[in-house]
C-alpha cells in the first residue's frame, strides 16, 4: 500500500483520484478486519493517512482557473506602500520574541513574491531590462529586510551598553593572587548574574535571526549570519560615529582648553566599546576584533576625506567615497563650526592652545608653555590620550589633515614671496643690500649701519611673513610628535613589523643610491607602486621625519635666501636664551615669536626650494657673524660676543639639530672656534 501511495502522479489527476478513493477505503478495511481499534498508536496512523489522501484528492481537483484566482486575490504588489506601517509592530514582536524572525521569513518570501506579476510581462515582453528592474526590486526588499531586523542589533547595543556599565563601574579586577577570606568580596554574585542574563539574552537575538536560514528575496541571495553581521556593523557605526561627533566638540571661549578632558571621556567609552566587544564575541559568533578595526578606520578615513575636500580643488562626492556604504552608512552631522567634522575640530582646537605666539615650545619637555601664565596647555600625554582615544587611525588621519593644512600655509607663503618681490621698495632694498655684501666670503665694513637699515625698512612685511613661517613650524611640529608616539606604539603592539619595515626602508634607499653611482643597477620603474605603497606603511608606523617632506613645487626667486635671513635677524633681538628652558625664549610675551616654531617653519620652507637657497642662506649668516665679530674686537670695553650673535648661533644650532644636518654645514661658513666659544658666554 505504501508503494501504491508513493506511485501516485500529480499528472493523471482523473487515475489517481480513484487510487486515493481505493486506498482510502482499503485503509478503513483494514482497521476494522484486523481487530486494530484497540490500538491507539495504529488508529492515529491511519487517520492521519486518510486525513493526507482525502487533502490529496481536493488538491489534485484544483483547476488552473482556481489557482489564476488565488494569484489574483493573493497578489501583495499594493503591499509595498502600506507594509511599512506595520514595520513597528514587527519589531516590537521580535524585541519581545526573537525567535519570531522564523515566522517572518514567510512575510519576506510572500513580499518577494509580489515582484513577479510585473516581472512576468517585463519576460514576455522580451525586454532587456528584466534583470535590472528584478535587481532593483530586490534590492529595495532586501533594504526593508535589513530595516525591520535593525531591531535586533539595536536592541543587542542596548543590552551590551548595560554589560559596560557593570564591567567598567562594578565588577572589580579579581588579581593573580586572592586571600582565601576576600573570595566572596571578589565574587559579586548579584552583578556577575545580571551579566550572565544580559549575555544570554543577546546570544538569544542571535539564535533568533540565525534561524531564519538562508532565504531568496528575488533574485537576491540573504544570509541571516551575513545579515546580523551587518546589522551589528551599522549599529557599532552610529554609535561610534556619535561618540565621537559628540565628544570632540570644543568651546573656543574656555579659559583652559577641554582638549585632555573631552580626550579622556572619550577614551573611557571607547575602549568601554572594544571591551565590550571582545567580550560578547564568542557569544554572537562574529570576529570582534576585525570588525571593530574595520569600521573604525573606515569611520575615521571618511572623515578625514571629507574634511580635507576643503582644501582640493576636485572634490571627493558623498557617494565617490569609497569609505561610504549604501548597507552600512557613516552618517553625517551638521557643522559646529568652520570644521566639518570631529578631526577638523581636532586638529583646529590643537592648533589654537599651541599658538606660537601666545606659547612657548620646550623642544626637551616635548611640550607648550603659556607665554604669559608659564602653565603647560599640551605636551606627550595628550598625544597618548588621543592614541587612546582616536586610535592609530585618528592619529594618521590628524597627521594627513596637518599636511593638507601645511600645503595649504605653503601656498599663501608663496603667494607672499611673490607679492613682496613686486614691491618697488623691497625690490631696491634687497638690491641694494645685496650688492653692500658681495661677495659674501667677505666682511661687511659697518655691520651695525647696513644690517639694520636694511631690515627697518620691510619692518611691515617681518610680522605677515614670521607669523606664516610659524604656523608652518607649529604644525610641522605637532607632526613629529604624531610621528613619534606611531613609532612608539608600533614598537609596542608590533615590534617585528616595525623592524621589518625599517630593514626594507634602509635596503631599498642603499640600492637607489646605489643606482645613482652606477645607473646599470636595479631602480624601480614608474608604474611600480612600491615606493608609494612603503611610504604609506611608514608613515602609518611613524617612520618618517615630517621636516624632511616635499610638500609644494616651487620656482627660482631672486633674493629669497636672503629675505628668509633678513627675517631672522629682524626677530633675533626679540629673543633671549634662558638657561632652565635650554632654549631661545620671548624677551617679553607681547613679542608673539617663539623660536621653535620659527626655527622648524624656516627649515621647512627652505626645504621647499632648490638646495642652493639653503647654502646662500647659510653665507649670509656666516657673513653676518663674522662681521659682527670683527666689529666687536675692535671695541676694547668687552671681550663677550654680541647678543644678536649668540642668539644667531643658537638659531643655526637649532637649525641643525632639528635638520640632522651635520656641523660642517655651517662650519663652512663660520669659524669653528666661534662655535666652541660662544657657549661660554652664554648667561
Amino acid at each position: 500500500m505504501s508503494n501504491q501511495i508513493s506511485s501516485l502522479s500529480y499528472e493523471d489527476s482523473t487515475s489517481a483520484g480513484r487510487k486515493m478513493v481505493q486506498l482510502i477505503q482499503a485503509l478503513e478495511e483494514v482497521q476494522e478486519f484486523h481487530q486494530l481499534d484497540s490500538n491507539l498508536q495504529v488508529r492515529q496512523f491511519l487517520l492521519e493517512t486518510r486525513t493526507f489522501l482525502h487533502q490529496m484528492i481536493r488538491t489534485i481537483n484544483i483547476k488552473e482557473e482556481v489557482l489564476i484566482t488565488i494569484q489574483l486575490v493573493a497578489d501583495l504588489s499594493y503591499a509595498w506602500i502600506i507594509i511599512d506601517s506595520y514595520s513597528g509592530f514587527m519589531q516590537q514582536g521580535i524585541k519581545s520574541n526573537p525567535s519570531l524572525v522564523q515566522k517572518l521569513r514567510a512575510t519576506f518570501l510572500k513580499m518577494a513574491s509580489a515582484m513577479d506579476l510585473p516581472l512576468v510581462r517585463i519576460g514576455q515582453a522580451n525586454s532587456p531590462d528584466l534583470v535590472s528592474v528584478s535587481q532593483y526590486y530586490s534590492g529595495e526588499l532586501v533594504s526593508y529586510v535589513r530595516k525591520v531586523l535593525q531591531i535586533i542589533p539595536q536592541t543587542m547595543f542596548g543590552l551590551l551598553d548595560k554589560i559596560i556599565k557593570l564591567q567598567t563601574n562594578n565588577i572589580k579586577e579579581v588579581p593573580t593572587r586572592l586571600e582565601k577570606d576576600k573570595l566572596r568580596e571578589y565574587a559579586q554574585f548579584d552583578e556577575r548574574y545580571e551579566i550572565a542574563r544580559l549575555t544570554h539574552s543577546i546570544s538569544v537575538f542571535t539564535e533568533g535571526i540565525l534561524m531564519m536560514k538562508t532565504t531568496l528575496v528575488g533574485i537576491i541571495k540573504v544570509d541571516p549570519k551575513q545579515l546580523l553581521e551587518d546589522g551589528i556593523r551599522k549599529e557599532l557605526v552610529q554609535q561610534v560615529a556619535q561618540a565621537l561627533h559628540f565628544g570632540l566638540i570644543f568651546n573656543p571661549k574656555a579659559k583652559q582648553s577641554e582638549l585632555s578632558a573631552r580626550l579622556r571621556e572619550l577614551g573611557e567609552k571607547m575602549d568601554g566599546f572594544k571591551r565590550s566587544f571582545e567580550y560578547i564575541q564568542d557569544y554572537i559568533n562574529i570576529y570582534g576584533l576585525k570588525i571593530w578595526q574595520e569600521e573604525i578606520s573606515r569611520i575615521i578615513n571618511y572623515n578625514v576625506e571629507q574634511e580635507c575636500n576643503s582644501f582640493l580643488r576636485e572634490k571627493v562626492h558623498d557617494w565617490q567615497s569609497i569609505y561610504q556604504s549604501t548597507a552600512i552608512p557613516i552618517p553625517k552631522f551638521p557643522r559646529v563650526d568652520e570644521s566639518v567634522n570631529f578631526i577638523g575640530r581636532l586638529a583646529r582646537e590643537i592648533l589654537r592652545i599651541t599658538d606660537p605666539r601666545v606659547t612657548c615650545y620646550i623642544d626637551q619637555m616635548g611640550a607648550w608653555y603659556d607665554s604669559r601664565t608659564k602653565q603647560e596647555v599640551m605636551n606627550l600625554l595628550i598625544i597618548r590620550q588621543l592614541q587612546q582615544s582616536v586610535g592609530t587611525f585618528g592619529l594618521t588621519g590628524l597627521d594627513k589633515l596637518l599636511s593638507f593644512m601645511i600645503v595649504k600655509e605653503l601656498q599663501k607663503f608663496v603667494l607672499l614671496i611673490q607679492s613682496s618681490l613686486r614691491d618697488k621698495l623691497v625690490m631696491d632694498t634687497l638690491t641694494y643690500l645685496s650688492k653692500s655684501l658681495t661677495p659674501v666670503k667677505s666682511l661687511v665694513a659697518a655691520p651695525y649701519k647696513v644690517y639694520p637699515a636694511a631690515t627697518q625698512k620691510l619692518t611691515k612685511l617681518w610680522t605677515v611673513y614670521t607669523e606664516a613661517i610659524m604656523k608652518v613650524g607649529q604644525m610641522q611640529l605637532i607632526r613629529r610628535q604624531i610621528a613619534n608616539e606611531l613609532n612608539c606604539s608600533c614598537k609596542f603592539d608590533s615590534k617585528i613589523h616595525e623592524n621589518a619595515l625599517r630593514t626594507f626602508n634602509s635596503s631599498l634607499l642603499r640600492d637607489i643610491e646605489a643606482h645613482y653611482q652606477d645607473p646599470s643597477l636595479p631602480y624601480p620603474k614608474e608604474d611600480n607602486p612600491l615606493m608609494f605603497e612603503l611610504t604609506s606603511y611608514l608613515e602609518w608606523a611613524g617612520i618618517h621625519n615630517p621636516l624632511n617632506k616635499i610638500y609644494v613645487t616651487t620656482k627660482k626667486y631672486p633674493f629669497f635666501a636672503m629675505l628668509n635671513f633678513l627675517c631672522v635677524i629682524s626677530q633675533i633681538p626679540k629673543l633671549i636664551y634662558m638657561k632652565s628652558a635650554g632654549t631661545l625664549v620671548a624677551r617679553k610675551p607681547t613679542d608673539q615669536v617663539d623660536s621653535a616654531p620659527f626655527v622648524v617653519g624656516m627649515i621647512t620652507v627652505l626645504k621647499q626650494f632648490h638646495s642652493e637657497y639653503s647654502e646662500q642662506f647659510f653665507a649670509c649668516c656666516g657673513q653676518y657673524v663674522r662681521s659682527l665679530v670683527e666689529a666687536a674686537a675692535t671695541n676694547i670695553r668687552t671681550n663677550e660676543l654680541p647678543q644678536e650673535i649668540v642668539n644667531l648661533m643658537i638659531f643655526l644650532e637649532d637649525y641643525l639639530s632639528y635638520s640632522q644636518q651635520p656641523r660642517k654645514v655651517v662650519e663652512a661658513h663660520i669659524p669653528t672656534y666661534i662655535f666652541d666659544q660662544f657657549r661660554h658666554d652664554l648667561p
